[in-house]
């Protein structure tokens, strides 16, 4: 068993309020395309709030601000889901249609094995990030840093564009 674990935070602004019509693809493909998520292999936890998916969950004063956060087995694990899982795909091809351009949207970071991140701890890694770049507490699929415990990782290049 490794000694740590990926976690990654995600976030994405509606245009429009989650339910508005606008958003209805993406709302109904989250429930599958969450089970798919963990249904992959090296899949760990996933956060939630009230129903199966985080779109409730406050990260900002911004109610239009949603997160996704994830704990997975490694970077191959969280990168094969993310850029080669159609269904997910299929969605993030999408994204232009929902959500404003947001410059720093997501942050990866090392965790015990075992530790589930709040919140809060991914929002202030995100900040980390935008703040003074990647680094081993806060970095990027393109600039991976190897887990304290030596696990390599190796860049990942972005296919959802």
């Amino acid at each position: 068993m490794a000694d740590y674990e990926l976690a990654q935070i995600n976030i994405a602004r509606f245009r429009l309020p989650a339910d508005h019509v606008a958003n209805r693809d993406f709302m109904a493909a989250l429930d599958g395309v969450n089970a798919i998520a963990e249904a992959s292999d090296g899949f760990v936890w996933r956060l939630t709030g009230e129903g199966n998916d985080a779109t409730d969950v406050a990260v900002t004063d911004d109610p239009l601000v949603i997160p996704n956060m994830s704990v997975w087995r490694d970077l191959d694990a969280l990168a094969a889901f993310v850029y080669r899982q159609p269904e997910h795909l299929s969605i993030m091809r999408r994204r232009k249609e929902w959500f404003d351009h947001i410059a720093v949207y997501q942050v990866l970071w090392w965790v015990p094995a075992g530790h589930r991140p709040t919140v809060a701890e991914g929002m202030a890694r995100l900040a980390m990030l935008e703040a003074i770049g990647a680094g081993p507490e806060a970095f990027t699929f393109k600039q991976p840093f190897a887990a304290p415990d030596g696990t390599p990782a190796l860049p990942v290049q972005d296919e959802c564009a």
